[in-house]
């Protein structure tokens, strides 16, 4: 039995033309994706040219894959669209929350198409409206529409007998009817083509475009006051104030009809917020709001073209155009797609400037706080970090997880203003109060970042030794920044001390963690609540050291030969430099001119003079 050949040997002989692929594990889906050339794009998975967190973690699982060949990348986007829906594989974005969504739809398959809220979205002849994040605002909107156009429930009893009898009246008027709220095909009191119009209305306002709703009833309104048949006058003033109530309530953006969907992101680490702010004849008429299971483990034109094909795909309504922060990874492909589902050009494009640019920044407010109350809801910060410190204890073999995590990092600048940082990590969070940072005391010049760290570290744990309350706390795990050659200095430096403190230096390309006696690195997994612990430990005490280094070089680079010329204080050089503008200038003046400053005098002139004299220069180094 001759055996399967491996998939980089399979990709041989995938075609180098547009479709859609399927990475599988057994019988599983676990990812798929489109390309304009599935050959080259399938090879990258396998070829190390894909950087995605997720690709080397998803290869891993990969033994098989299949594929579809499509016409042209539109047609791939629609299949990738469809099969994603249908399969939700693991490492495609999906929502957050695992649940679908309410609609209002219309039955307008019935004799008479009756309005309801429902949670589906795949009943032929039903026109539906959504989807809504809210269900009250759902459900406070339907409420809205029935008073302004009374209209059947899809729960009436009697709406579902005149079904049952294709439309023919049973006789006896149902309770709507009786309170204003059902416009009674139960009895007759309404016909076919008057209560299709009445529908179509309807519509008209779910899709958002109230204004034309009130124009229309003004107009009504109108008409019937002029026949003097104020009875109807009065209904139809009582639907319009209602309508105008609603208008109200909407935020005027724009003094132009825009018809647009305005998307806001914001990304953590394997999570993100969408809100999508719904504006229809310039005004804000929406909002839905979502939570995605993927965020910065994943490229954001990846994020953003998933939550399209995502939302769009159960959308009822596509609008003229689509507000991005950034652009999917196929943009005309999208535009094509999205045009296709509303039947008229559709453009996706992010503003620069201008009124979209100012809905586009609101829309991320939006998200921001949207993914605040999920992750205060779902307490999401708290099992995350748990879960991180329970994996590191696991991958590094701790005695406990580790709750107080002591990392240090080495700036400096060819030997010059070298300086190392503490920060210290308290149960996963940042532990500010505890940061400590050191000027380093090797000679100026020597850059030896081993050496310093050596340093650092001997005179952190000598001021525990010696009782300093700052350091008295011991670190449960203490990382380095660098390789194999700043864990051994670390370890020599503990072992000087007969400190047995578990200890782990994380290498910057790789990622991998480098551990006392282990022959090779650890490697958390991509997109694991432990590896983001770790790289934002290590990246924290790269800022901290860097913020005190620029603050050290920012102060050599101010100190002018003028502070070392006796009598010459902050004020007389701070005088001294307004008055002349630079030191060349100061240079260039006589004894005259310096004395004649503001409180400089004569003596302090003629020191300043000496200082400053034709080889200063030369003794100083070039001045700027």
């Amino acid at each position: 039995m001759s055996e399967t050949p491996d998939i980089v040997t399979q990709l041989g002989h995938v075609p180098d033309a547009p479709g859609v692929y399927l990475w599988k594990c057994g019988d599983e889906v676990v990812y798929v994706g489109k390309a304009k050339s599935l050959r080259k794009r399938m090879r990258q998975y396998t070829g190390g040219h894909d950087e995605r967190p997720m690709v080397p973690l998803m290869m891993d699982r990969v033994d098989s894959f299949d594929y579809v060949v499509t016409g042209t990348e539109v047609e791939s986007l629609i299949l990738e669209a469809n099969l994603i829906k249908e399969m939700r594989p693991q490492y495609n974005v999906d929502f957050k929350d695992d649940k679908t969504f309410p609609y209002i739809a219309l039955t307008l398959a019935d004799p008479f198409p009756a309005i309801k809220y429902t949670r589906e979205k795949h009943r032929a002849g039903t026109r539906y409206f959504g989807p809504y994040t809210d269900a009250k605002a759902a459900r406070e909107t339907m409420e809205v529409v029935r008073r302004v156009y009374p209209i059947c429930r899809a729960t009436c009893a009697e709406w579902k007998r005149v079904t049952a009898r294709d439309g023919e009246p049973t006789g006896k008027a149902c309770f709507d009817y009786h309170v204003g709220k059902g416009p009674g095909p139960c009895v007759g009191a309404i016909s076919r083509d008057a209560y299709a119009e009445r529908v179509a209305q309807v519509a008209t306002f779910l899709e958002g475009r109230q204004g034309d709703v009130a124009a229309e009833l003004e107009r009504s309104m109108r008409e019937a006051a002029a026949e003097l048949d104020y009875e109807r006058a009065a209904r139809l003033r009582n639907s319009l104030d209602a309508v105008r109530a609603v208008l109200e309530r909407q935020r005027v953006v724009s003094d132009r009809p825009l018809d647009l969907d305005v998307i806001g992101m914001e990304r953590e680490e394997t999570i993100a917020g969408v809100n999508v702010l719904q504006v229809r004849e310039g005004r804000i008429v929406g909002t839905n709001e979502f939570v995605l299971d993927k965020g910065l483990d994943v490229p954001e034109a990846e994020l953003i073209e998933g939550f399209l094909l995502r939302y769009y795909s159960t959308a009822s309504h596509v609008p003229r155009e689509v507000v991005l922060p950034a652009l999917p990874e196929s943009a005309e492909a999208m535009d094509a797609w999205l045009s296709g589902l509303r039947g008229t050009r559709v453009r996706a494009g992010v503003p620069q400037r201008g009124e979209k640019r100012a809905l586009a920044d609101l829309a991320a407010t939006n998200a921001r706080h949207a993914l605040a109350r999920y992750k205060n809801r779902t307490r999401y910060d708290e099992e995350r970090l748990n879960r991180a410190l329970l994996e590191l204890e696991s991958a590094l073999a701790l005695p406990a997880p580790p709750l107080r995590i002591e990392c240090y990092d080495i700036s400096t600048l060819h030997g010059s203003s070298s300086v190392g940082s503490m920060v210290v990590f308290t149960g996963g969070r940042a532990d500010r109060a505890a940061y400590r940072r050191f000027k380093v005391r090797l000679p100026a010049g020597e850059a030896n970042d081993v050496a310093m760290l050596a340093e650092v570290l001997g005179r952190r744990f000598a001021r525990q030794d010696a009782g300093d309350t700052r350091f008295a706390t011991r670190p449960d795990l203490v990382i380095v920044d660098g390789g194999p050659p700043q864990l051994a200095a670390a370890r020599s430096v503990l072992a000087e001390r007969g400190l047995d403190v578990p200890l782990a230096a994380l290498a910057k390309r790789e990622e991998e963690l480098w551990v006392p006696g282990w022959d090779e690195p650890v490697t958390l997994p991509s997109g694991s609540p432990s590896l983001y612990l770790v790289k934002r430990v290590r990246d924290e005490a790269h800022r901290f050291a860097i913020e005190y280094h620029r603050e050290l070089r920012g102060k050599a680079m101010t100190r002018s030969m003028l502070d070392d010329v006796p009598g010459i204080g902050p004020g007389r050089k701070k005088a001294l430099l307004k008055h002349f503008g630079s030191l060349k200038k100061l240079r260039a003046a006589s004894v005259d001119e310096i004395a004649a400053v503001k409180g400089v005098g004569r003596a302090a002139a003629e020191a300043v003079a000496g200082a400053l004299g034709p080889d200063a220069a030369t003794r100083e180094g070039r001045e700027t």
